[in-house]
């Protein structure tokens, strides 16, 4: 599976096009505004979008879905139902975060952990981490090696959790216990920032890397 990562919004938020080599049937993550920006790419990449997907709530990762999804017929696919609470208060997350209305929408389908997604011939297998948001997703393309983990973990940092229902030992779990298992060599694309490698942030990570961990334990 391809990617291609395009920041969108004021918040730098990273949106990725996900898709099959083969089929050029594509993922669109995150879709968080700039919706024309979004449909440049696809054009000019020549893919077809087959589903958008949700990490989580927040309007800086959510905000163009109600846009694009009619505008390509692609249904909504995310996140957690425990999201819900967020994407039914997006015109409240508008004017807390300084961003421009935005169409309010209903998923096609709450994702579970477990569930898995068929892009084209590839799939993306769900995985629930709580900490960020209650009902925050990873969509991790195995054999690839390569996974969208939305504001769970970034290069040398962690999702936030002093927004609503975060928390931050759910957090930590989540990377330590459902992320690391899922081996050093995969690659990882943030909500925000830079792609690292999950054994980059398992060895170096100050909030969870073995280094961070072990002088929190002396």
């Amino acid at each position: 599976m391809d990617f291609l990562i395009q920041p969108v919004t004021h918040f730098e938020q990273n949106c990725t096009l996900l898709w099959c080599e083969e089929t050029h049937r594509a993922a669109i993550v995150d879709p968080g505004g700039e919706p024309q920006i979004i449909l440049d790419l696809l054009r000019r990449l020549d893919l077809t979008p087959e589903c958008i997907l949700l990490t989580h709530g927040h309007v800086d990762h959510v905000g163009a879905a109600g846009i694009l999804a009619p505008r390509l017929d692609a249904p909504i696919l995310g996140p957690h139902r425990d999201d819900a609470f967020l994407v039914q208060a997006l015109a409240a997350q508008c004017q807390q975060f300084g961003f421009p209305a935005v169409p309010d929408f209903e998923p096609d389908r709450w994702l579970e952990g477990g569930d898995r997604i068929t892009v084209g011939r590839q799939v993306l297998s769900v995985i629930h981490c709580p900490g960020h948001t209650p009902g925050h997703l990873v969509f991790f393309d195995a054999l690839g090696r390569l996974a969208s983990v939305g504001d769970v973990l970034f290069r040398g940092s962690i999702g936030r959790t002093d927004l609503p229902r975060g928390d931050h030992d759910q957090l930590i779990a989540s990377i330590t216990e459902r992320l690391f298992p899922l081996g050093d060599d995969v690659r990882f694309i943030p909500g925000h920032g830079p792609v690292s490698t999950l054994g980059e942030e398992r060895r170096n990570n100050p909030y969870v890397g073995s280094q961070g961990l072990a002088r929190r334990h002396i």
